[in-house]
């Protein structure tokens, strides 16, 4: 791997970058910087297919992106773990538990953010950070509702104003994409609870009710990934 740069050395760039993104000298620097994220991000992405996962991601995150956060969060760029990151796609809550413990067996010391529990602007997921010679590669694992969720607001933040993402931008469209994250917990919820007690309860009857309840619960699914969509087709159509 390439050699790394100190903590002081890192933090000084991010200053640098703070004070004059354009300064060629400190961009040089972070290209440094992110091209020696690579050979972590490599094999953490290796590990996932070895999981039987299917991950996508990126190397390391673009040069606009890392400046925008230095300024937004006024956090240190020795600090900032996603850096590279990967994400993962799984079919439900039960799935996204099992997979992030999956995860964490093979990184023992992997640090856990439940974002469902605590949803960051509406925002919901699972990251884990690992490390790999020091270096921290963020896994995403998501749900497709929550993963249709951050694309769709991805899309508005791209088209109407990038605050969008961090409880910003207009008024209306922070509303509808809140009780959007709020109808997906719900019906998440109600889908794990369902998956539970179908594996714990027998009997012919019970799973007839049991299907019942899960083809309702798919139209709904089904409903909040057309109304996500929707939301792409609108932020498109403004671009």
């Amino acid at each position: 791997m390439a050699e790394k740069l100190t903590i002081s050395q890192l933090n000084k760039l991010g200053e640098r970058l703070r004070k004059d993104p354009d300064s060629k000298d400190a961009l040089r620097l972070l290209e440094t910087f992110r091209l020696s994220f690579t050979p972590a991000y490599d094999q953490v992405f290796g590990q996932l297919r070895e999981l039987g996962l299917d991950p996508a991601g990126r190397p390391a995150k673009s040069t606009q992106s890392i400046i925008a956060k230095l300024v937004r969060l006024r956090t240190r760029l020795s600090r900032m773990q996603d850096i590279a990151g990967c994400r993962v796609e799984v079919d439900n809550i039960p799935e996204q538990d099992r997979v992030v413990s999956q995860i964490a067996n093979v990184y023992p010391e992997a640090q856990i953010d439940d974002l469902r529990i605590k949803p960051s602007h509406g925002y919901r997921a699972v990251h884990v950070i690992v490390k790999v010679a020091g270096f921290p590669v963020e896994i995403q694992v998501r749900t497709p509702l929550q993963n249709s969720w951050a694309q769709g607001t991805e899309s508005l933040a791209d088209s109407f104003d990038p605050e969008i993402k961090y409880g910003g931008g207009p008024e209306q469209l922070r509303h509808v994409l809140e009780l959007v994250s709020t109808r997906i917990a719900g019906v998440e919820d109600n889908e794990t609870s369902l998956i539970t007690l179908r594996a714990s309860v027998s009997g012919e009857v019970l799973q007839e009710e049991f299907s019942n309840l899960e083809t309702e619960l798919l139209k709904q699914k089904k409903k909040l990934h057309e109304v996500l969509q929707q939301i792409m087709m609108a932020a498109e159509k403004k671009v």
